[in-house]
């Protein structure tokens, strides 16, 4: 039986997911749902169905939604177009989850464990430009910590298509960010030197790809 490891180094890096996790946008995704899915005298998205969905291209996981609710009648698009309209209004009642706005704060000043040095965070989310600004505009407090270059979001350039969570990309480009604004004189961050907060299975897979502790 191979022993643990014990051996790690102080972290140097903080990497953070969003949805579920900072902000309770995973219930609001929930709820746009169900509110679609009643307009079909259908539903509700219960956890069990959610779980196999998550981490699924949204095309797909859309088409499963449907077929078990057996609305396949619908198109995907037409589903589509009427959820983004509904998350248009609810992602902007989004707000943070307990704890976190003390978490991030404290991290604001927090230094690693041997030599003193400042902790570095970034953001790693799945969701793209048009949905993260409908999540945090009302948050700019919450999120400023998160600077501009070390916000790394789903439709970021820099992930190849096809390489979203559970890959390890986008953890690999969110150190890439750190390490690209670091001040003169730092060593560059490790994998190993990372700590990434995530609260969903593809998540924490991607994260331990990319050779972090989750």
């Amino acid at each position: 039986m191979a022993t643990p490891r014990t051996d790690f180094p102080p972290i140097r890096a903080c990497l953070f997911d969003m949805d579920g996790l900072l902000i309770n946008t995973e219930d609001i995704y929930t709820l746009c749902h169900n509110i679609l899915l009643s307009r079909y005298s259908s539903g509700p998205m219960t956890w069990d169905i959610k779980s196999q969905l998550q981490g699924r291209p949204a095309a797909q996981s859309i088409s499963l939604l449907l077929a078990h609710f057996n609305l396949t009648q619908i198109p995907i698009d037409s589903y589509t177009t009427a959820l983004h309209a509904i998350q248009e209004t609810e992602f902007r009642k989004a707000a943070p989850l307990p704890g976190v706005p003390a978490l991030l704060q404290q991290l604001k000043t927090a230094k690693t464990a041997i030599k003193g040095e400042k902790v570095h965070v970034a953001l790693a989310t799945s969701s793209n430009a048009g949905h993260f600004n409908i999540k945090t505009e009302h948050l700019g407090s919450l999120f400023e910590i998160f600077t501009p270059e070390r916000r790394i979001l789903g439709d970021d350039v820099r992930i190849p298509k096809g390489r979203g969570k559970p890959s390890p990309d986008i953890y690999l480009v969110a150190l890439k960010a750190i390490n690209d604004t670091l001040q003169p004189g730092e060593e560059a961050i490790r994998p190993e030197e990372c700590l990434v907060f995530e609260d969903g299975v593809p998540g924490v897979v991607a994260g331990r790809r990319a050779g972090m502790r989750v």
